[in-house]
């Protein structure tokens, strides 16, 4: 399995006014679209997501999210360490993901941009 990256994940109140500073932050636009009932922006390393109290306390469980070339092929690996995939691989706006739970307790998304 191939990691890419990570993108860490910000809870916010405001998703207008947090979009605008890390846009001016990281000098990139604001990729947008929603999930449910969340409202997300991913701005460089950051996905900036808002909407429902209860819906930000399950996603704030998530200590961040870890790009990697193949979703299926994270699965095969995390289980293969022990970890406890809790939900996915599903199908996202820009590609597929799933929750693992790391032996340790961590919880991480792990996204692909592959179209299912």
């Amino acid at each position: 399995m191939e990691i890419l990256g990570a993108t860490l994940r910000v809870c916010v109140d405001d998703l207008e006014a947090a979009v605008s500073f890390y846009e001016r932050l990281t000098g990139t636009p604001a990729l947008r679209f929603a999930r449910g009932g969340v409202e997300v922006a991913a701005v460089g390393c950051f996905l900036l997501m808002s909407g429902p109290r209860a819906e930000l306390e399950v996603l704030r469980k998530v200590a961040a999210t870890i790009a990697v070339t193949d979703v299926d092929e994270a699965h095969k690996t995390l289980t293969g360490l022990g970890a406890d995939i809790v939900a996915g691989p599903v199908p996202t706006p820009v590609g597929r993901n799933l929750i693992a739970r790391h032996p340790d307790g961590a919880v991480y998304e792990y996204v692909d941009r592959k179209q299912a």
